[in-house]
């Protein structure tokens, strides 16, 4: 099984995603599976330009030359994509959007009819994908993740790719802190047997699932944390 993961975090291998991304990733290898990552903050990515060249002109390319060929080709060779991004303003951050906006190449421009809904049909060199969504919230409440995870799930029904399941960590500001203080074991150890899961069972169990979502300490206990650090922060510039 080879996995392609796309992490759209702004802070890239330095952010909170990585730190899930990364156990997830490691479970994968150590059941034997290939892995590649690439950061979209380290990638040129123009956003589409609604031309539809890709349907008519170019058909299966777009005639941007940029790094979005990295990925179209990571896709191509993975049996499985990873889309891992923070929650940003309730959904995912500009540049993952601009990313998948720029998927339009996967399609075809006919319309078809899939399990009820009208779709593209899914050109043949991206068909019979798996997906798997990576994400991070540093909310405290699971519903903080329903515009992303729908998303997500739209993203599967149009690349009729099947979705094998969710990370979802809330409450995740700090992660790379709590990891260092070993605080965060329990959920990391959860994250790679969702890797292991993947690759021996083709999908993580919801009760995987639930081990890497568990609250680390109440809503309380979170907006105390928060707070203290922020005005601590401020205090400093002061």
């Amino acid at each position: 099984m080879k996995l392609f993961a796309v992490n759209g975090s702004p802070r890239g291998k330095d952010g909170n995603t990585a730190v899930i991304l990364d156990a997830f990733l490691e479970g994968v290898r150590k059941a034997g599976g290939e892995a590649e990552v690439l950061d979209i903050k380290d990638l040129d990515i123009g956003p589409c330009k609604g031309c539809v060249a890709c349907w008519t002109k170019t058909p299966g390319k777009c005639v941007q030359e940029d790094d979005m060929v990295q990925v179209h080709s990571g896709i191509e060779e993975a049996d499985v994509l990873i889309l891992a991004a923070p929650v940003y303003v309730d959904s995912f951050p500009g540049p993952m959007k601009t990313m998948l906006d720029r998927m339009l190449p996967t399609l075809e421009p006919f319309f078809e009819v899939r399990s009820g809904r009208t779709r593209h049909p899914v050109r043949e060199e991206y068909r019979g994908k798996k997906a798997v969504l990576v994400s991070v919230c540093g909310l405290y409440e699971m519903d903080n993740f329903d515009v992303i995870t729908d998303h997500f799930k739209a993203f599967c029904g149009n690349l009729d790719a099947e979705a094998a399941g969710m990370v979802l960590r809330p409450h995740g500001g700090g992660l790379t802190f709590m990891k260092e203080k070993g605080r965060l074991d329990g959920v990391l150890d959860a994250c790679r047997e969702a890797g292991r899961e993947l690759f021996e069972k083709g999908r993580i169990s919801d009760e995987v699932q639930e081990k890497i979502s568990a609250p680390l300490f109440s809503k309380e206990q979170h907006i105390d944390i928060i707070n203290t650090s922020f005005r601590r922060a401020i205090d400093k510039r002061l």
